[in-house]
């Protein structure tokens, strides 16, 4: 945990996550839980002057992936046609919208959650919902349970896992592999939901 504890112990740990957070519904592959959990680590260990307070890392991690659902939101509300061409043409984002459309419209939003821990799962979803044009105040309060979810999960991980096992790379290792299998988990409690009909887009006045 040395290597980081350069990092971890000044404010640019804030920064860094939450940009990691933000950008990871665009680029799926960036490690964003992974950092936050390392981060979470090293704050429960203690091994640096001033180490982030997990409270406050909890919150940067949520926001950040609350704006990056709504920016991914915007983009694909105002794609237009080229983009609805391209979301037609993935069997997934498609299966995304219906079971979506229908969550939102029943008042339910677990599809949300869940698609938040799934691998890319925020990104089809957030995508999705823009795209079809659902409305963003029956969206954006799941996204926001959905990253604080998310976030308080991984930071725990974290902490609990350096208590735990202490503050070596097999805790993070271990934490790591319990989000991992989160969102395993996740995703395949997705690809068990029913297929709910389609449902129509609502008007843009949202």
């Amino acid at each position: 945990m040395e290597s980081v504890g350069s990092l971890v112990g000044s404010p640019w740990i804030y920064a860094v996550v939450a940009l990691s957070v933000l950008l990871d519904v665009f680029l799926p592959v960036l490690p964003s839980g992974v950092l936050v959990i390392t981060a979470a680590t090293a704050a429960a260990a203690g091994t640096a002057a001033d180490v982030p307070d997990i409270l406050v890392l909890t919150l940067c991690a949520a926001t950040a992936s609350v704006l990056g659902d709504l920016v991914a939101y915007r983009l694909a509300w105002r794609g237009g046609a080229r983009l609805d061409r391209a979301l037609a043409r993935s069997r997934r984002l498609r299966a995304a919208q219906e079971r979506l459309g229908s969550a939102l419209a029943r008042g339910g939003g677990a599809l949300v959650v869940l698609a938040r821990f799934a691998p890319a799962g925020r990104s089809v979803v957030s995508l999705g919902a823009g795209a079809a044009h659902h409305r963003a105040r029956d969206f954006l309060p799941w996204s926001a349970l959905a990253g604080l979810s998310w976030a308080a999960y991984s930071v725990a991980l974290g902490y609990f896992g350096a208590h735990w096992l202490g503050a070596t790379w097999l805790a993070t290792a271990v934490s790591v592999g319990a989000l991992f299998a989160a969102g395993a988990g996740a995703a395949y409690l997705m690809r068990r939901s029913p297929r709910a009909p389609r449902v129509a887009p609502v008007s843009r006045t949202s």
